[in-house]
């Protein structure tokens, strides 16, 4: 078994013990992913204190036996076994069973805890998201992997940047190049609009066509084994208006103030607080985003998260985004994102695509 999975299924035990837990039922994939190793889905980790089973069928069973590490891989009869049955033949006698109350629905929770009368079942949240908050060398070398990915893509890309392309066109060109560089697929649906448009933090691409004097907003992300970059970059296609460059400046200034504050110790909520009092310095405080960032590994979106009401003490280990915006309905937004690894000594910035505002035509 390799180390760390090892080292994490221990832990994980431990965790357990604590909270009189008999058993953990983990039904998340990326949760499974980072206690066990396994890629695919329609899986089930059932961890005791004694024993470890996955629960697969026979579309993942080979895949399963080759990853896992740690796991006795069990291929269910889907036809003629429930799951809750199955999970059932696993545990101890009158077990207290948490689970991974976050990723299953209600109606096939509903299905399993009826099959499951005998024991206690205990809804259980963030017991796993929380161990993988600090990440090992390993982890961090993935992370890097898909932001330099991201990083060449984007620059291969940008020379199609020009008038009467469409966002719909550079988004499979982005995302065609990420994939040809070795990323596994999208960290999520590419994010990448102009002109007005811009004003929609999470917008989807359209057939509208770039044209001179539009802003454009692409956010963006690789995967390589799992592990996921995400990147924004804020531009404008040629010259641009003073109101334009005060709002991006603004923002780059919000950033920057951030990401210089970044070091083993301090408070999430710090980040936040400064970024904001710059956006509002601007005078486009009040079109600011509500959240600086976010952590970011498996989970796109993971803890820590950089807002004005989480509290988190930032730790060597921790990789998170820096990615304040203004978004003006009607007019434009611009938002400029990096992943940070923090580190003994203070951060290091993973994202290394240069920032140029206005491009040329």
């Amino acid at each position: 078994m390799n180390d760390h999975f090892f080292q994490r299924q221990q832990l994980i035990k431990h965790r357990m013990a604590q909270q009189n837990l008999t058993a953990l039922l983990i039904l998340g994939h990326e949760n499974i992913r980072y206690l066990i190793g396994f890629s695919g889905n329609a899986a089930y980790a059932l961890i005791t204190l004694e024993h470890n089973t996955l629960i697969t069928d026979y579309r993942y069973f080979e895949r399963a036996q080759n990853e896992c590490s740690g796991f006795e891989v069990i291929s269910r009869d889907r036809d003629n076994e429930s799951l809750g049955h199955c999970i059932n033949r696993f545990l101890p006698r009158n077990s207290h069973l948490g689970y991974d109350a976050a990723f299953i629905n209600v109606a096939l929770w509903q299905q399993v805890a009826a099959d499951l009368g005998a024991h206690t079942l205990i809804p259980i949240q963030g017991l796993v998201e929380r161990l993988r908050i600090v990440k090992n060398d390993w982890e961090v070398t993935q992370i890097k992997s898909a932001a330099a990915i991201a990083d060449k893509a984007l620059a291969q890309t940008l020379p199609y940047f020009e008038e009467g392309v469409t966002e719909r066109d550079l988004a499979l060109e982005l995302e065609f190049r990420m994939q040809k560089l070795g990323s596994e697929g999208m960290s999520f649906a590419t994010i990448l609009m102009f002109a007005e448009r811009t004003s929609l933090p999470h917008g989807s691409p359209s057939d509208k066509s770039l044209k001179e004097g539009d802003f454009i907003t692409l956010d963006f992300g690789a995967v390589v084994n799992g592990y996921r970059s995400d990147m924004t970059r804020s531009y404008v296609l040629g010259k641009a208006t003073e109101k334009q460059s005060h709002i991006y400046n603004a923002v780059a200034q919000a950033q920057h103030a951030a990401i210089e504050l970044i070091q083993p110790g301090v408070q999430c909520i710090e980040l936040q607080n400064i970024s904001q009092q710059i956006l509002e310095r601007s005078g486009y405080g009040k079109f600011a985003g509500q959240g600086l960032g976010h952590g970011l590994g498996l989970f796109l979106h993971e803890q820590p998260f950089i807002n004005s009401h989480v509290e988190h003490t930032l730790a060597a280990g921790n990789v998170i985004t820096i990615e304040p915006g203004i978004y003006i309905p009607d007019f434009g937004g611009v938002r400029l994102e990096d992943d940070i690894l923090i580190t003994s000594a203070g951060f290091e910035v993973l994202t290394h695509s240069p920032k140029p505002f206005e491009l040329e035509l």
